[in-house]
């Protein structure tokens, strides 16, 4: 078989990339990051592990593909004028089911972050350090606009509330994290944190 022959079947269509990315979340959930294995991944979609590795390298950058993949668009192209808009646009994006889903996926793979230091560094850099880079772009045009001060002390921990928030929802209330919830928090906390006036 020629190299371009080879290429060509090594290439993998964005449908068959979603295809892969499903079933790797789908495992994570049923038997957890630990006990995930490339042969596991490989047998639930037919591929084979060379493939696996060639595409992706590894298990850490897999399965952070795999979450930053089900993530529901970009967050900087998030703009309705407002940050109110911005934000309650941004926790709109899911529904409350699939939110409690991926609460619960991203509680177990936090965890498995702090004895996987390649889990945790694939984490920062192909997951949390670019939806960062988004989310700032949504909190610069609220300072553009003239809604925040650019000085405002509470600009650099929106995110840690809204993480926070999400996150201890069912550590706190025994209840999954909900668009209601979120909303009023944001409402409550966030917005008057950031000195801006709930209409």
């Amino acid at each position: 078989m020629t190299e371009v022959a080879t290429a060509r079947r090594s290439r993998i269509t964005p449908e068959r990339e979603a295809e892969l990315y499903s079933a790797v979340l789908d495992l994570l959930r049923e038997v957890g990051y630990d006990a995930l294995t490339m042969d596991a991944v490989a047998a639930r979609t037919r591929s084979s592990k060379a493939t696996l590795y060639r595409q992706w390298g590894g298990k850490p950058e897999l399965v952070v593909k795999a979450m930053r993949h089900n993530k529901p668009g970009r967050i900087g192209d998030v703009d309705t004028g407002t940050i109110r808009g911005d934000l309650h646009t941004l926790l709109a994006r899911e529904d409350d089911c699939t939110m409690e889903r991926n609460s619960d996926l991203m509680r177990a793979l936090a965890m498995a972050s702090h004895t996987n230091p390649d889990l945790m560094r694939a984490f920062k850099e192909l997951l949390v350090e670019p939806e960062m880079a988004e989310f700032q772009r949504v909190m610069q045009r609220a300072v553009d606009r003239g809604e925040i001060r650019a000085d405002c002390p509470a600009l650099e921990y929106v995110v840690h509330m809204l993480v926070g928030a999400f996150a201890t929802r069912t550590l706190i209330d025994d209840r999954p994290p909900t668009q209601d919830f979120l909303r009023s928090y944001t409402d409550a906390v966030v917005l008057p944190a950031l000195g801006v006036d709930i209409p």
